[in-house]
C-alpha cells in the first residue's frame, strides 16, 4: 500500500487503522484507472460505504487518484447526488416545482421542518430523516408531492405531515 494512501487524512493518522471503509474503498480504488475518469465512480463507492463524503474521505480519494483535494471537492459540491453531510436512514424529498409550489409546497416543507425540527439539507439527530428538496417530480397532477425514499405521496397537505412520518419510524 502507497505511503499515500496510508496517510491521507490531513492529520497523518492511518485511515485503515480508524475505519475498515477505507480498506473497501481501496480494493474499489484498485479496481479503476489511476485518472480522473474514475473519480465519479470512486465517490459513488466511498458514498455507499461511509454514507456520505467528509473531506477525509475526499482526500483519501484525491492521493488514491493522484488528484488534488480541491479537484475532488468540486466535483462533490457540483453534484447535487453527494453529500459531505450523513444523512438520515430516511430522505424526505420536497417537490418546488411550479405546481407543487402553487399548491402548498412551502406549507408543506414548513410543516416538515417545525415537525423534525430541522430545514433543507439538515438531519435529524436521531439520524432517521433528512430533508431536500428538488425541483420536479413529474408527478404535476399529485401536487404537492413528496417523497420518502423511493415512496411519492401525493396531494400533501401540512395536516398529513405527522401520518407520513409515522410509517417511517
Amino acid at each position: 500500500m502507497s505511503d499515500a494512501i496510508e496517510n491521507c487524512c490531513s492529520c497523518g493518522c492511518s485511515c485503515q487503522d480508524e475505519n475498515p471503509g477505507y480498506a473497501e474503498l481501496d480494493k474499489f480504488i484498485a479496481t479503476q484507472k489511476k485518472c480522473r475518469d474514475s473519480l465519479i465512480p470512486v465517490l459513488h463507492r466511498a458514498q455507499e460505504i461511509f454514507g456520505f463524503l467528509p473531506v477525509e474521505v475526499q482526500e483519501h480519494v484525491a492521493k488514491a487518484l493522484d488528484l488534488s483535494p480541491s479537484d475532488v471537492m468540486g466535483v462533490v459540491t457540483f453534484y447535487h447526488y453527494f453529500t459531505m453531510q450523513p444523512r438520515g436512514r430516511h430522505t424526505i424529498n420536497v417537490c418546488l416545482g411550479t405546481a407543487c409550489y402553487v399548491r402548498g409546497a412551502k406549507k408543506v416543507m414548513d410543516a416538515l421542518s417545525k415537525e423534525l425540527g430541522i430545514g433543507v439539507g439538515e438531519t435529524t439527530a436521531d439520524k432517521r430523516f433528512t430533508i431536500s428538496t428538488q425541483r420536479c417530480f413529474g408527478a404535476c397532477g399529485l401536487a404537492p408531492v413528496i417523497m420518502v425514499d423511493e415512496d411519492v405521496h401525493g396531494r400533501v397537505t401540512a395536516k398529513k405531515i405527522n401520518s407520513i412520518l409515522e410509517q417511517y419510524k
